[in-house]
């Protein structure tokens, strides 16, 4: 392909609201362009990446015995409404009616549809296992789209649910696709790690997250060094802390004011402590009810854990009422000492951490008011102590005792373990052996498509641009002729050059255009495709081409009568 004839829109500079790596690069190599918050439009060079990457995927999706199929975007609110996900998944949920006064969404996720589907066809045991999956555009309103691509309202994946009789084919189908996402990811070209996850709005009971492993990562990943155990920080188990308590250095109870400290570190710094004598207390509601979380100043609440300790299905902040209704106190400044004798019926569930403050401070239940001296073991009673914070630099695992260590990584694919949940709540149902109706047993396996280029990117990338993956670039070899149209013997080396390596099955983009070398250079460095071949006068003088890695900094000279040969290194 000669790059004259290629819509390749570069750009020296990327607009001021590219707010992260991959999105800065995408923008100015003329892989997309941005069409409104959070959409995108694909360009033929981008496009071409994001159907690599499709095929990879579908190829390792069908190797694992799983079959294509194609759902529509637009799905109807009865079968939301099966599940109760038409109220409870939130304001990403994008509905719409049609002409009859019908109620749509544009899908977020298929698991209705696909539910729906296999319900409609699948009546024995003796047709299970199935795993369907497919390609499509999903739709979720995020309040804040950012990082290009990467978080994005409009995003392309692929999506795959399985629907076995047992357990036992459930788990292997788990077991299939958690080794699939690893030859894909392979494949892709990149380093990552899959880690146990917290199962979100999917639910289920059980995922792994794979990360693409990148220093600008948006989630943080807590690695084990010993027992190889790693786990995104909200689902990281931490190991509750030795906590050696001696009743006798505590102290009297005494209020203190606080005027205009309303952060960690206001109180803090006021009171003269460190943040970890902090006690914080927040309020939730989980299904409706109640409920009072205690952590440490200078920890932060992970509300997955909260929420799967609760076993709700909803957990939201409460309302500044239920808060003063719960807490007797203005909003901010409520304190745990003694809240059980004012309100016995609320349930009070502290992290682990929070049983060895010694000394520390809590809010005063009254406006610009703390206390100090604050003492669990004596002034707050709790329903119980419990892994409830974030992961973070000190922690230890849960499994063996070892320290954290801590990277970032980029989420491109899940892997969920459903159970019953949609198939329960849609009488989604079979046949067993013993002739007895049972709900499908379900897994759900997502990759972000369109993720997973801009993933690409934030992991191989230096000043000058991209450095692709070869598995995933948009053209294999970056041809360079300089003095094309002006030099007939360029001409002729560089079409040759071309033939040959089309021939041997590799994809080459052939910048001929009239300009000078420096800006064809920029642009080949910019675009990022793995191996550079430039031939120019200079070079054709002397018989010889040049190459060089697009991932190394030195070029070296070849021999054109050598082509054939170095073709076919390239190719290994």
């Amino acid at each position: 392909m000669k790059l004259s004839n290629y819509y390749i829109p570069t750009l020296k500079e990327a607009p001021k609201d590219a707010d992260n790596l991959s999105a800065k690069l995408m923008i100015r190599a003329g892989l997309i362009r941005k069409l409104g918050s959070g959409l995108y439009e694909w360009l033929p060079l981008g496009l071409k990446v994001l159907k690599k990457v499709e095929n990879i995927v579908r190829e390792e999706m069908d190797r694992a015995g799983a079959c294509e199929v194609w759902l529509p975007v637009v799905q109807p609110a009865e079968l939301w409404n099966e599940t109760g996900r038409w109220q409870h998944f939130g304001d990403q949920l994008l509905k719409l009616t049609d002409r009859k006064k019908a109620e749509f969404c544009v899908a977020p996720t298929a698991e209705e549809v696909i539910t729906d589907l296999a319900r409609k066809d699948i009546s024995s045991y003796k047709q299970l296992p199935v795993c369907l999956y497919q390609f499509g555009t999903k739709f979720r309103d995020e309040i804040r789209p950012r990082f290009g691509v990467m978080r994005a309202r409009e995003f392309y994946m692929k999506d795959a649910y399985s629907f076995c009789a047992t357990e036992e084919q459930a788990a292997d189908w788990y077991e299939r696709m958690y080794k699939a996402y690893q030859r894909i990811f392979q494949r892709c070209g990149f380093q990552f790690k899959a880690v146990e996850a917290d199962t979100g709005a999917i639910g289920g009971n059980f995922s792994h997250e794979f990360m693409v492993l990148a220093d600008n990562g948006e989630d943080v990943i807590a690695n084990c060094p010993s027992c190889d155990y790693a786990a995104n920080t909200e689902k990281a188990a931490v190991q509750a802390p030795q906590v050696t308590i001696n009743e006798a250095d505590f102290k009297p109870m005494e209020k203190r004011p606080t005027p205009k400290a309303y952060t960690v570190e206001d109180v803090a710094n006021v009171l003269g402590v460190t943040p970890d004598k902090l006690i914080k207390l927040l309020v939730f509601t989980a299904d409706g009810e109640p409920v009072v979380a205690l952590v440490r100043g200078d920890h932060e609440l992970n509300e997955p854990k909260l929420r799967a300790l609760l076993k709700c299905t909803e957990l939201a902040k409460a309302s500044e009422e239920v808060y003063t209704q719960v807490t007797g106190s203005p909003v901010g400044f409520a304190g745990p000492q003694g809240l059980k004798a004012r309100n016995p019926k609320v349930k009070i569930l502290a992290d682990n951490y929070v049983k060895g403050v010694v000394n520390g401070v809590a809010g005063g239940n009254e406006v610009d008011v703390h206390v100090i001296n604050v003492n669990p073991s004596r002034d707050i009673e709790v329903d119980g102590y419990y892994d409830l914070k974030i992961a973070s630099p000190g922690d230890h695992c849960a499994k063996c005792g070892a320290e954290f260590k801590f990277t970032r990584g980029i989420e491109v694919g899940h892997v969920f373990k459903l159970g019953t949940k949609y198939s329960s709540a849609m009488k989604a149902e079979f046949l067993t052996e013993k002739q007895t109706s049972a709900p499908f047993i379900m897994g759900c396996y997502g990759i972000g498509i369109s993720r997973v280029v801009a993933a690409a990117i934030e992991q191989s990338h230096d000043d000058n641009g991209i450095i692709w993956p070869a598995g995933i670039a948009p053209f294999d070899v970056a041809l360079v002729a300089i003095d094309y149209e002006s030099n007939p013997d360029v001409k002729k080396a560089a079409d040759e050059m071309c033939a040959k390596l089309e021939a041997a099955g590799l994809s080459v983009l052939m910048d001929e255009r009239n300009e000078r070398p420096g800006i064809k250079f920029k642009d080949m460095d910019l675009i990022g495709l793995p191996h550079r071949v430039v031939i120019s006068s200079r070079t054709v003088g002397d018989g010889q081409f040049e190459y060089k890695r697009r991932a190394e900094k030195d070029s070296v000279r070849k021999n054109l009568s050598d082509a054939d040969a170095f073709i076919q290194e390239l190719k290994k």
